[in-house]
């Protein structure tokens, strides 16, 4: 999820500025600030502020005062843009060598620029101390290592390429199962936009390439999609043109608000009645039963077939931390069967760990337990599973700019140069 606006970066930087001039740092107990060895208090930085994603924090923290209860949490949640007024933040303390205890990223390549950076520690002694690398699936701490070393503990597994809608709104234009193949579902969009009703409800920015990644992995299959982010598929192939057209014939059956809208903005659309589809990660599931809406439905994008778009939230031990052995307890119960229970049930996703019990979860989970243990897993770069942030930003910004013009040579030239520039890095 990224941040390019110059809206978004200027409240953020005011928020910043009212962080670090309230002294924000973990130490405040007893003034000590003398790397832990006085301070009790653990600064946890995240973005989840409201609806499911609280509600899961809330579970964790729950979890953490049972486990960690000579440890105090402190709650550094910066509210707004789905993460993007956050990381601005973050960026700023970071910068100014005041970092919080732990923060929430992205596990994948998104860490690669705090790894170069040398902003974060080296956790691989606690993953065979709490026996995390047998708990977490083969591939995914494969994915977590960089150089031999794995530098978060992933909270959970979200699912990015999901389509929601609105069961009452198809039903009552005629439409008793969803697509699954593109041509499929221009056909239901073609009936929903001929009865005045918004047939896919989107948002401005990440929400953006969320949508084109879901189209691009429908034109390309698995296999070519991973390899657009490890430089063995080429952007300027003529199938991600085909994608590119495909995406610009799904905007003109979306809302022409998109650019002004925030994800739960679209979401509510859906909601209200107002929009038939969206496409959104799976966090969607915990946010409309936290605002109790229930009449919705779910199934993979048309044409991602056996794809699992994988993302995952993860936290850190940053150097520099005030209180490094709390945040140790913090991540220690983050990597537990009990922390992750605690924290995907409410918040709409699933554990990363293998030892799941299905039973304990919702519906929605339910069902994306079994098909992360047998779909194909691939990445998000707006989610950073599968580039940096440079390179989202790269994206997002050429997105941003088609969501205006709508001109495919444009944006194929623009992702081309930004997979030249990052690719590797």
């Amino acid at each position: 999820m990224r941040f390019n606006a110059r809206a978004t970066s200027l409240a953020a930087a005011g928020i910043a500025l009212a962080l670090l001039a309230g002294g924000c740092g973990a130490d405040e107990g007893d003034g000590s600030g003398n790397g832990g060895g006085g301070t009790k208090k653990v600064e946890v930085f995240t973005w989840w502020a409201d609806g499911g994603e609280k509600q899961g924090l809330d579970g964790l923290v729950s979890q953490f005062k049972t486990d960690c209860s000579q440890y105090e949490f402190v709650n550094g949640a910066v509210a707004g843009g789905a993460g993007s007024n956050a990381k601005q933040v973050l960026a700023s303390r970071l910068q100014q060598s005041d970092p919080p205890d732990t923060f929430q990223a992205h596990a994948g390549a998104e860490l690669a620029d705090y790894i170069k950076a040398g902003q974060i520690e080296d956790l691989s002694a606690q993953y065979k101390e709490w026996g995390l690398s047998s708990a977490f699936p083969k591939g995914l701490v494969d994915s977590l290592t960089v150089g031999g070393k794995i530098y978060s503990v992933p909270a959970n597994i979200h699912r990015a390429n999901v389509l929601w809608a609105n069961k009452k709104v198809l039903a009552d234009n005629g439409i008793t199962s969803v697509a699954t193949t593109l041509p499929q579902f221009f056909t239901q969009l073609d009936t929903l936009k001929a009865k005045g009703i918004t047939p896919l409800a989107l948002g401005k920015d990440w929400t953006q390439q969320m949508l084109f990644e879901a189209v691009l992995i429908s034109d390309l299959g698995t296999d070519k999609y991973i390899g657009l982010w490890t430089a063995k598929t080429d952007w300027a192939g003529s199938d991600v043109t085909t994608a590119i057209n495909d995406y610009k014939k799904l905007l003109d059956y979306t809302n022409k608000d998109r650019d002004s809208l925030d994800w739960t903005d679209a979401e509510k659309q859906v909601m209200d009645g107002k929009a038939a589809f969206q496409l959104m990660g799976d966090w969607e599931a915990a946010d409309m039963d936290a605002k109790g809406f229930k009449d919705y439905s779910y199934t993979v994008f048309p044409g991602n077939g056996n794809a699992y778009q994988w993302l995952a939230d993860s936290f850190v031990l940053p150097k520099g931390a005030k209180n490094p052995e709390g945040t140790k307890c913090w991540l220690k119960t983050v990597g537990s069967a009990a922390g992750q229970k605690a924290f995907n049930t409410k918040k709409g996703s699933i554990p990363a760990r293998t030892d799941t019990v299905a039973a304990d979860y919702p519906a929605y989970q339910q069902s994306a337990i079994a098909d992360w243990a047998k779909d194909v897993a691939v990445p998000s770069c707006p989610h950073g599973s599968a580039c940096s942030q440079g390179w989202q930003g790269a994206v997002n910004s050429a997105q941003g700019k088609f969501s205006s013009d709508g001109d495919v040579a444009g944006l194929q030239k623009a992702l081309v140069a930004a997979a030249k520039q990052f690719a590797g890095k």
